[in-house]
């Protein structure tokens, strides 16, 4: 992997990855007439639920929908579309959001372009670009790590209008929040809870080990990663991938589970695309990255419950989580009264169903 950091016209910061087998020169210049960016994020902490809130008013003039003939994440065509990339063409960009919800002293906002190709989607790159993308997930979290603001970095994908999308171009985020969040709070308690009632035990290595053993949730079992069904899946259909290796993040992963991963990655997306047939459109669907927060070994340690000793870093197991709010071919599953005003969720599909109807589809 080669990278190369740059600046946009207004000061943000732009970084090319590109494949070691690219000969490209990144010193095409941002020619767009740009202010300096102006940002007025705010977190606030709810008092009754404890969690934190962004408030950041400047997103409301943020680009939406626009024709794709003026998508901001193109490649720069000449003089005629100016755009976030300067470059005519690219492997894998990240930079800083224009309209962060994070940003200064509440943390950090970036966007990843998977492909210049406007039309296509994660699911049609092949193996070697999908590998260059999680290498600059883990490059961004071991730079985003040493961010004085940064205290857990959270690598994700929304795809789909249904899911609220406002830009149709290939592009995941990345969010470094200022806090641990309130989800991951919630498995951390989990995990400390965990291995004071087992004198030691892993919560992470005892849920994978339980649907391997159980496998009629398991969807696709290789070498170094599981993916699976979870035994109390909140979504239709609703995925979790394990290392095999419990690390901490994707800074931990070895060679082996690296070069497995795209291959088990793109085959569960191109399954999510499968799943309502062929008349049905590209599924909708939001895909993250569950890591431990960069806390210190006393605040591990205030999660702990009793024997077993203290909870540490290294007791959290990486994941990733892929959804889709699709439940038929023409419903959505909308959050109502109980999964919003409760978070208590409703599942009308049986996760062992919807295990079975993913394995059915592994083969267009």
């Amino acid at each position: 992997m080669k990278k190369t950091p740059t600046r946009l016209a207004d000061g943000r910061e732009l970084i090319y990855y590109d494949l070691d087998t690219t000969d490209a020169v990144r010193d095409a210049v941002d020619k767009r007439p740009l202010d300096p960016i102006s940002t007025a994020s705010e977190v606030r902490r709810d008092p009754l639920l404890g969690d934190a809130v962004a408030i950041a008013s400047h997103r409301q003039g943020r680009t939406y929908h626009p024709p794709a003939e003026l998508c901001p994440l193109d490649p720069t065509r000449g003089g005629e579309h100016l755009t976030e990339i300067p470059a005519s063409d690219y492997d894998v960009v990240v930079f800083e959001n224009r309209f962060p919800s994070l940003s200064g002293p509440t943390g950090r906002c970036e966007v990843v372009c998977f492909t210049p190709d406007h039309h296509a989607s994660f699911a049609d790159l092949d193996e070697t670009r999908a590998r260059l993308v999680l290498d600059a997930w883990t490059d961004r979290t071991a730079v985003l790590s040493r961010h004085p603001a940064v205290r857990q970095v959270f690598p994700f994908e929304n795809r789909g209008e249904e899911i609220g999308v406002t830009l149709a171009h290939p592009h995941g985020q990345i969010y470094g929040y200022p806090f641990t969040t309130p989800r991951t709070a919630l498995m951390l308690r989990s995990a400390a809870a965990h291995k004071a009632a087992t004198g030691g035990g892993n919560l992470f290595d005892h849920v994978l080990a339980e649907e391997r053993a159980a496998s009629e949730r398991v969807v696709i079992e290789g070498a170094h990663w599981t993916a699976f069904v979870p035994y109390a899946a909140h979504w239709p259909y609703e995925v979790h991938l394990y290392p095999h290796r419990r690390v901490a993040d994707l800074t931990e992963l070895d060679e082996a589970q690296r070069a497995e991963w795209p291959v088990i990655y793109l085959d569960l997306l191109r399954r999510f695309d499968r799943l309502f047939g062929p008349d049905a459109g590209r599924t909708p669907y939001i895909s993250g990255w569950h890591q431990a927060p960069f806390l210190t070994p006393e605040e591990y340690a205030a999660y702990s419950t009793g024997a077993g000793g203290p909870l540490e870093r290294a007791d959290f197991g990486l994941h990733l989580e892929l959804f889709t709010i699709r439940r038929t071919v023409d419903k959505l599953k909308y959050l109502a009264g109980s999964e919003s005003g409760m978070s208590v969720f409703i599942n009308d599909v049986p996760p062992e169903k919807a295990a079975e109807r993913l394995r059915e589809v592994a083969h267009a």
